[in-house]
């Protein structure tokens, strides 16, 4: 019953779809457990690159169960485009399945998202504008629309919808536009989904732990990353779900007991999406070369991600919070031409005060100087390299120094975009998750 959990160790954009879609061959069902279509995950099979919001990562395996679950929130006009350009590229999605429980966005989210999307004191958040806030919103506010809505009365569904839309015109009719919303083509529009996806939408809760409970191998997909969490990331700089391994229980209704393996997903350099605390950000001509080779721009918006050294402090913090039993570092061969590198192990803040920890106070984080450790680059082309003790002297000594520095192992390395670049460097952990 093995039951195995994918994490994002920094601000996300670690390369979890990668990461995800290999281990999906080794599984039988794959859980998105939260977020919405503001997540992008790419996965390149072949000469062809897949690029997913809504959907897990192991769809391109037909015999595995794919599975939106309950803590994520779903937009039912992206994702029928995403399945019908599956479907164009010879991928019917039979394998697809929603949970009943699944939080809609509705087409109002996103308007009130983008008028939303800074903190009280006026900064910029720098969300994606999707409607993702808005609508866990509705959820915690005991307003939401769920997927399984879509199957019970029809009067019932249109007099939840009607509610749920008068209820945004009294609270932010003076501050957006909401007139261009038809709620009549909406409720329309949503009667058309339900007869499209009828097939596809399960009790969710049941099937996972029933697989569980069969011994059939489990793989629990996040999106964002650790430190964009809404308790344990850089708030209010966050995302508005718990993308933490925490979050995989909640969001797919399965208790502590069957989660067997934590990995987290990290980038071997650090990068971030719109605005908040970022220490190790670079603003020189390394920074622009990391974001050049590495194809920083965002997966959903096209935005050029920010870039920086790797931040120790950030992957240990990452390994407590989920309880990792150890990374998948990616993109390492991004660094392959590098003369030297240099890995963040501590903070001093503005009071002297050097910590090892990362602070909750905001201002502490904008405020403070970076205390590196400096190791030698490799100079050598990875990515056709097969094996991991093969890896060039110097990036073996990169990697192990991010294991002494984070205090945790490092099980995979990928050094592409390919499934078949990805070493394994202990073949002992796959059998202690069972798979």
């Amino acid at each position: 019953m093995p039951g195995v959990v994918i994490v994002g160790a920094q601000w996300g954009d670690e390369g979890k779809g990668k990461i995800t879609d290999w281990l999906a061959q080794r599984m039988n069902l794959i859980v998105r457990y939260q977020g919405g279509d503001n997540a992008g995950h790419t996965v390149v099979v072949g000469d062809k690159e897949y690029k997913f919001h809504n959907i897990p990562s192991g769809i391109l395996y037909s015999d595995k169960k794919c599975i939106i679950g309950n803590g994520a929130v779903l937009n039912l006009w992206m994702l029928h485009k995403e399945v019908e350009s599956l479907k164009e590229r010879g991928h019917e999605c039979k394998n697809l399945f929603i949970s009943t429980r699944t939080h809609l966005i509705l087409p109002f989210h996103p308007i009130i998202d983008r008028w939303k999307d800074q903190t009280p004191n006026g900064k910029v958040i720098g969300t994606t504008g999707r409607g993702i806030g808005p609508t866990y919103m509705d959820k915690y506010g005991r307003v939401g629309i769920r997927m399984g809505d879509l199957y019970c009365s029809e009067s019932d569904l249109k007099d939840l919808l009607y509610k749920s839309y008068e209820e945004k015109v009294k609270l932010y009719s003076n501050f957006v536009d909401l007139s261009v919303i038809n709620i009549d083509s909406i409720y329309s529009e949503l009667l058309k989904f339900k007869e499209y996806f009828a097939d596809h939408v399960i009790d969710s809760v049941y099937e996972i732990n029933d697989a569980l409970k069969n011994g059939q191998k489990v793989l629990f997909e996040g999106a964002q990353g650790t430190l964009l969490d809404l308790d344990h990331g850089t708030y209010p700089f966050v995302t508005s779900s718990h993308p933490t391994a925490g979050g995989a229980c909640m969001g797919s209704g399965v208790g502590p007991k069957y989660i067997n393996g934590i990995i987290g997903i990290a980038k071997a350099y650090t990068t971030r999406v719109g605005e908040g605390p970022f220490p190790t950000e670079l603003f020189d001509d390394i920074g622009e070369r990391m974001r050049q080779k590495g194809h920083e721009f965002g997966t959903t918006t096209g935005r050029p991600r920010r870039t920086g050294w790797l931040d120790a402090v950030i992957l240990h913090y990452s390994s407590i919070v989920n309880s990792l039993d150890g990374f998948a570092l990616t993109k390492l061969d991004v660094l392959d031409d590098l003369d030297t590198l240099k890995i963040a192990y501590a903070y001093k803040l503005k009071s002297g005060k050097v910590i090892d920890r990362i602070p909750s106070c905001m201002s502490d984080l904008y405020n403070m100087e970076l205390l590196y450790e400096e190791v030698p680059g490799w100079k050598t082309d990875t990515t056709k390299i097969e094996r991991f003790e093969d890896l060039p002297e110097n990036a073996i000594k990169y990697i192990k120094k991010i294991e002494e520095l984070s205090q945790t192992p490092v099980l995979f390395v990928s050094i592409g975009a390919k499934r078949s670049q990805t070493l394994i460097s202990d073949d002992s952990i796959l059998k202690k998750f069972g798979i």
